[in-house]
């Protein structure tokens, strides 16, 4: 009885429709079918389950109207932001332009700022907005590929963990090292002479 009562007021507001992708717990797949008192989804890997309606909890639907992909990426301080918001720009207008992809964009790629400051560099946020239909992974996936080879080309790194030695410069540190060197031969030398 409780299974069938909510599943009326699931249908009563709409939350679902058949082929719509969407997640409960730890429930996700593509609306197949429902029932008096189920709901039948296909997971993206194969699987279905089979939820009765009672057990299904809030829903997320992730095929209504449109959806939002957002990403950070971290580059080096000394990054020009502009640079990287013309780059990010250009990419963005060959996925509107890619046959595979472009139908799939309400709004193209964009750099939405800096969205924070880290030990080792600033991450940036990035957008765009979809149409549902489970192409998010398949577009940030190729939008990543692009940026990278983007950013190789117009010379932006990515940060990454660096160490900076201080103390003066290298041929400072070279005859150090020289001098300890010669003081460890001369103190083995008269440890020798000492022994023999």
């Amino acid at each position: 009885m409780k299974d069938m009562i909510s599943g009326v007021f699931y249908m009563l507001d709409d939350a679902f429709r058949i082929g719509e992708y969407v997640q409960s717990g730890s429930y996700k797949g593509t609306v197949e079918s429902f029932s008096i008192r189920s709901v039948r989804l296909r997971h993206h890997r194969g699987p279905i389950f089979t939820v009765p309606f009672g057990e299904l909890g809030a829903v997320q639907n992730m095929s209504r109207d449109w959806a939002k992909d957002k990403f950070l990426i971290s580059v080096t301080y000394d990054t020009d932001l502009e640079k990287v918001r013309k780059i990010v720009k250009k990419v963005g207008a060959e996925l509107l332009l890619d046959p595979e992809f472009g139908p799939f964009f309400i709004e193209p790629l964009k750099m939405k700022g800096v969205e924070e400051f880290g030990e080792y560099g600033m991450s940036i946020g990035f957008g765009m907005m979809l149409k549902p239909g489970g192409q998010q992974s398949v577009i940030r996936r190729r939008a990543f590929a692009m940026i990278r080879e983007a950013f190789a080309a117009g010379g932006v790194e990515f940060s990454s963990p660096t160490v900076q030695v201080a103390g003066g410069d290298s041929d400072a540190a070279a005859a150090l090292a020289a001098k300890q060197a010669m003081d460890r031969r001369v103190l083995m030398a008269n440890a020798s002479e000492t022994t023999a």
